[in-house]
């Protein structure tokens, strides 16, 4: 792993890196308290669609993190995402069509969506991040960074990477999912079977007029992930609509199963 240089600030130290997996190199930000030498709990924070490692929820939720809870936090931009944009034309779409349908006041029921251009790429670029969120822990355990007491969170498409990444990845005590759902998107099969896989506990936001799916497929996702320590928390208004105060419960959650 290549760390850049730090920078302090409100008692948060965020170190931007890099490092290798197969020909990708990765690039992401680690956030620990200032003057930090033990290992501590970890959460890795997967951005959502279109967003990237630094997206405000994300810097707002890691800092949140290590202020809150001393704990460390790390996210990379996921393939195709952030410094990793091959096409910025085809990305600068990608976000106006996600704009547009968040924005659609005509309900989550009839909400349209554009599938993937390519439906194999997507569901290779969610495996590829999940790949490379578990060398992002073999590589923050060797540097003494993050003891056993890992935790992840992941809303909408750090839901779809996170179902891989969970079925996978044993060191991962507990998770925040959310937003997100099976039916009808590419790798239907093989994701309910990871969300089935999964019993660490979790935590999952739903969103009741979100624009991007219905209801019911919401609470679907909910019932296949195979946890008996469960819970979901339910808001009204759309995708981008749960509230900031969602947080108190996220420090809560982790808190309870990576301990203070």
């Amino acid at each position: 792993m290549r760390q850049l240089d730090e920078i302090v600030e409100q008692g948060v130290a965020e170190r931007p890196f890099t490092y290798e997996v197969g020909d990708a190199t990765v690039p992401g930000v680690l956030w620990r308290p200032e003057g930090a030498t033990r290992p501590t709990p970890l959460v890795i924070v997967c951005h959502g669609g279109t967003q990237h490692k630094r997206s405000p929820n994300v810097l707002g939720l890691a800092r949140r993190l290590v202020r809150h809870l001393g704990y460390s936090a790390a996210s990379i931009d996921a393939p195709n995402h952030g410094d990793r944009v091959a096409d910025p034309e085809l990305a600068r779409a990608a976000r106006q069509d996600l704009e547009r349908r968040v924005l659609d006041a005509r309900g989550a029921a009839s909400a349209p969506r554009t599938m993937p251009r390519d439906e194999t790429a997507w569901i290779a670029s969610h495996a590829q991040a999940a790949t490379e969120l578990s060398v992002l822990l073999d590589q923050l355990a060797a540097d003494g960074v993050a003891d056993e007491r890992i935790g992840y969170w992941g809303l909408s498409m750090g839901t779809m990477i996170g179902l891989p990444f969970l079925a996978s990845e044993p060191r991962v005590r507990c998770a925040v999912l959310g937003l997100a759902c099976l039916a009808g998107w590419p790798g239907e099969a093989q994701r309910r079977e990871a969300a089935r896989s999964i019993t660490i506990p979790v935590l999952f936001v739903l969103q009741w007029d979100d624009q991007l799916m219905t209801r019911d497929a919401g609470l679907d996702l909910f019932d296949a992930i195979g946890s008996e320590d469960k819970a979901m928390h339910v808001f009204p208004g759309g995708h981008v609509d749960t509230p900031l105060y969602e947080r108190d419960a996220y420090d809560v959650f982790f808190a309870r199963h990576l301990g203070a």
